[in-house]
């Protein structure tokens, strides 16, 4: 379980992971070096599974967001399937549903070109899928890696709008 110091410091870290052990300390009330300890343990726990930076995907020329959902012939879980999805570059996130699909993929590629290439010669190719059923992001109005954290007492104190922080 997750005390609410730790839960503090992983909400600073997640909006911003640059931030100094020493400016997490005088947020949280801890000393910088009692700030690595407990961060250290997060990380070996695996509540912290690393650091990235959020790069704009129009910065690299990977403007085209997509779904994909895939549907596999493949039994148990689809190993082999979802081993060679995960394997794909353009392949962000491989989702494994209920449903009449097997996976849900979300994909980024260049333009329609380059999507119809992954999906005919890289998704479509593999001899396990069955079908895919995309569609393509006109415009994304939220997209974030962000969990939301705060315990129930301080998420109901920030609507009410007492931020205790």
């Amino acid at each position: 379980m997750i005390d609410q110091t730790s839960r503090a410091i992983l909400e600073t870290l997640q909006s911003d992971a640059r931030i100094s052990n020493a400016e997490i300390g005088r947020r949280v009330g801890l000393a910088p070096s009692a700030v690595f300890e407990r961060i250290k343990k997060l990380e070996e726990r695996g509540a912290v599974r690393g650091y990235n930076a959020n790069i704009d995907p129009a910065a690299v020329d990977l403007g085209l967001l997509a779904f994909v959902l895939v549907r596999a012939d493949e039994r148990g879980g689809a190993p082999r399937t979802e081993a060679a999805l995960v394997a794909m570059p353009e392949v962000q996130e491989v989702h494994h549903v209920a449903g009449e699909d097997c996976f849900m993929l979300k994909v980024r590629a260049r333009d329609t070109a380059a999507l119809n290439d992954l999906l005919a010669n890289q998704i479509g190719a593999l001899e396990t899928v069955r079908s895919t059923k995309t569609t393509i992001v006109l415009r994304t109005a939220k997209e974030t890696s962000t969990i939301p954290i705060a315990s129930p007492e301080l998420a109901r104190s920030r609507e009410a709008g007492d931020d205790n922080r």
